[in-house]
């Protein structure tokens, strides 16, 4: 039955590095409209991370025009995930940041991990 398991898992994206909660993250995304494919960025800040094997995913927010919130779930392994950069840690002391959804402003921000 294992063996099975692992004849059915997709191999994992070489452009998609480790994610933790509170990264700034930019994601390339293809979009296909008609015969047309494109790429588009999503930027934003991860608010989750979830799942293991084929059903992984993460969660990017960002704040669109007229500061509203936009969140999107993209799963890791997914072909139209062209790459993520990473711009930036952010300190975190929790798993799932949903309190940011209630934030605005410069209170959304996280503060930056330093590293050394």
């Amino acid at each position: 039955m294992d063996e099975l398991i692992k004849a059915l898992e997709t191999p994992k994206n070489p452009n998609v590095p480790e994610l933790r909660t509170g990264d700034t993250v930019t994601v390339f995304v293809r979009i296909k409209e008609g015969d047309n494919e494109r790429v588009q960025q999503f930027k934003g800040t991860v608010i989750r991370v979830h799942g293991s094997g084929n059903s992984e995913s993460f969660t990017v927010r960002r704040i669109a025009s007229n500061s509203i919130g936009v969140e999107r779930t993209f799963l890791t392994r997914s072909p139209i995930v062209e790459k993520v950069t990473v711009q930036s840690h952010g300190h975190t002391r929790r798993s799932r940041l949903y309190f940011l959804r209630e934030r605005s402003g410069k209170r959304a921000k996280l503060r930056q991990k330093f590293t050394s």
